[in-house]
């Protein structure tokens, strides 16, 4: 180790130097995307090798870790001085310091990446590499590569879009960035405290009302933070003691919480890193995904709303907080929706998403003065600024290494190959190919994270599931190369299947980062904790579904309110049939009839050819829902008789 002077204040700084530097280049431009990319790299990666297992002293630093953050920012500045010689060589042949270079990037890398995620990605990594050097030539059949040279992949790597500084690390130093340090802002003025206010003024009186406090909290903070496990940690540690507290079971409470705060990676209008990467890689407008995301995110914490609900009549859990009044909160509070609004309005109008990110930090700042208690002040504003480096280095680190995973599946056409097995393997399926893109999804989750897992998945499958939702008519006119403006929808529907399986990975076990995170403040086992948050998490698995069978995504507005408001129901009535309760326990019969409503509720007409009012409304869904209410009624009058009954006698 090695002492250095005010090592903390130093670090502190330089923290505030990477956000300020990524503020002004997303504002107001003036580098190209490979140098910006390569800046984004060698900053976060230098601030990361300062930081991440650093002594307990905090003015020391190992040596072999300071050597890295040099290294690190060294490689900016061979890009920035040498990239044009090396253009005008002939034939873009790699001289001996650019092969030392490229290659010096590769394994800082996957070493920074290493030493905040595991060994899991650095080793998906290094399959990769080997896999397109010389791996591939020892393959039969699809998966067969005639390998490439290494100076030929390093220059695809290093120089190229290809690879470290392609699509992926732009998004990270553009969109995910400035959304991070937005989130940053927000939460260092004071935005935590106040929704998890606003949520139990709204819920806490209602049955199992702290339960329904960490769904409102969460969902709120996920508009914010984007990250499944930084949401569990911030509103956790209040909500869940606040279950534990009000009579909930603790490993429920854990898993609630663990639910809640994965659906703030499907909340608009942040999404976590999903919607920009999502944005870039289907060319479709950012606000037109946020605006489909919303109706589904809604059926997501509905579904938790739900489990809550049963469980707490179950436990006879009381609401609680009837006094707290949301005026006063809303009255200390409204100017946090002073920088929401701006983020949604210059969305809506059209400015890009870094812009509108942007304009709302400095809203943040703005509004703060609009109270007395919450100003943010110098010193506020510089450790917000800081706190958002320090939240960017795993994120961006690991975005600019999947990159060359990603360009190891572009280049050897394994994501073609990929695709055609999922076509050959499901037979034509949809339904089957979803599942075999699930499992590929946890098997992906155990070890990459959310962000890194969907890309992956999208790369490899997507194709594959808009060509099995396209008709054949549709599919063939595709084929011959005309334009047809739905296949937009479904290539959005697609990805958003995609990203949400993506999510299992923060519930299911055995890696399920959101729940080991309750778990810890909730002093539960983690694995049963793991086991409940994947049953009360369920909506993850049934929403997509209906992505894919229903126009849920790709219809007019007045069909997928339709099949929003049958939905609700749908999920409803299987979390009734998962839990065997609602004002009483019920029989076996009755749970049947149930599930009988819910597959009528969340599936498209197929029993009958005929439709109701408007050509919208399936009578599927009329039925099921008759059966529904039929059930519910029936089901209170027999408990009302069965109460009287007991207080006669």
């Amino acid at each position: 180790m090695i002492k250095i002077k005010y090592f903390k204040e130093i670090t502190f700084i330089y923290a505030i130097f990477i956000s300020l530097f990524h503020f002004s280049v997303n504002i107001w431009g003036g580098l190209s995307n490979l140098w910006f990319n390569s800046a984004h790299f060698a900053l976060l990666a230098s601030l990361g090798f300062l930081t991440y297992e650093a002594s307990k002293n905090k003015n020391e630093v190992s040596i072999l870790n300071l050597i890295f953050a040099i290294l690190s920012l060294l490689t900016f500045f061979y890009m920035m001085f040498f990239e044009e010689s090396l253009y005008a060589v002939a034939n873009s042949q790699m001289r001996t310091s650019d092969i030392i270079v490229a290659s010096m990037t590769i394994l800082l890398a996957i070493e920074m990446v290493r030493k905040s995620t595991g060994y899991v990605i650095p080793g998906i990594i290094v399959f990769c590499i080997a896999y397109i050097l010389f791996l591939g030539q020892q393959f039969e059949g699809v998966f067969a590569f005639g390998g490439m040279s290494v100076e030929r992949f390093l220059y695809r790597m290093f120089y190229t879009n290809e690879g470290l500084f392609g699509p992926i690390a732009t998004i990270s130093s553009t969109y995910v960035f400035m959304f991070i340090l937005f989130a940053a802002f927000l939460l260092k003025s004071g935005a935590g405290d106040f929704i998890v206010d606003v949520a139990n003024a709204v819920a806490g009186k209602y049955t199992g009302g702290t339960g329904h406090v960490a769904v409102i909290s969460s969902a709120l903070m996920g508009t914010i933070s984007g990250s499944a496990v930084a949401n569990t940690v911030s509103t956790g540690s209040i909500t869940i003691p606040m279950m534990q507290k009000a009579g909930f079971k603790s490993k429920f409470a854990a898993a609630v919480e663990a639910a809640a705060s994965t659906g703030g990676q499907i909340m608009p209008p942040i999404m976590g890193a999903g919607a920009f990467i999502m944005a870039q890689m289907t060319h479709i407008p950012f606000i037109t995904i946020i605006s489909v995301s919303v109706l589904p995110a809604i059926l997501y914490f509905a579904s938790i709303a739900f489990y809550i609900n049963i469980h707490a009549k179950e436990n006879k859990i009381k609401g609680e907080n009837s006094n707290v009044k949301i005026l006063p909160i809303l009255r200390e509070g409204f100017h946090f929706v002073i920088p929401l609004s701006t983020l949604i309005g210059l969305l809506i109008y059209g400015f890009t998403p870094t812009y509108s990110a942007g304009i709302a930090i400095v809203t943040i700042v703005l509004a703060s003065y609009l109270t007395k208690n919450k100003r943010m002040g110098i010193k506020d504003i510089l450790e917000a600024l800081a706190l958002g480096s320090k939240n960017m280095i795993v994120t961006g680190v690991l975005l600019i290494a999947v990159g060359i995973i990603v360009g190891v599946i572009n280049i050897s056409g394994i994501g073609i190959t990929f695709s055609q097995l999922i076509m050959e393997w499901s037979d034509n399926s949809l339904f089957i190919a979803i599942v075999l893109i699930a499992i590929a999804s946890l098997v992906l989750g155990m070890g990459l994270p959310v962000t890194a897992s969907y890309v992956v998945l999208s790369v490899l499958s997507a194709p594959a599931l808009v060509g099995l939702m396209l008709s054949p008519e549709m599919a063939a006119l595709v084929n011959a190369g005309v334009q047809i403006p739905e296949v937009t929808m479904y290539l959005l529907s697609a990805h958003l299947i995609i990203f949400w399986l993506s999510q299992d990975s923060n519930l299911t076990p055995p890696v399920c980062l959101a729940a080991f995170a309750a778990a810890a403040i909730a002093k539960t086992p983690p694995m049963a904790t793991g086991m409940t948050s994947w049953k009360v998490g369920k909506g993850m698995y049934i929403i997509p579904l209906l992505f894919a069978f229903t126009p849920l995504i790709n219809g007019t507005w007045i069909e997928r309110f339709e099949v929003f408001g049958f939905a609700l129901f749908g999920i409803m009535s299987f979390s009734i049939v998962m839990e065997g309760f609602w004002d009483r326990k019920m029989s076996i019969l009755e749970r049947a009839v149930f599930a009988v409503a819910a597959i009528l509720l969340l599936t498209p007409d197929t029993i009958f050819n005929m439709q109701s009012y408007l050509g919208v409304v399936q009578n599927t869904h009329i039925v099921g829902f008759g059966i529904f209410a039929v059930t519910i009624i029936m089901h209170k009058v027999l408990f009302k008789e069965e109460s009287s009954y007991a207080k006669a006698n």
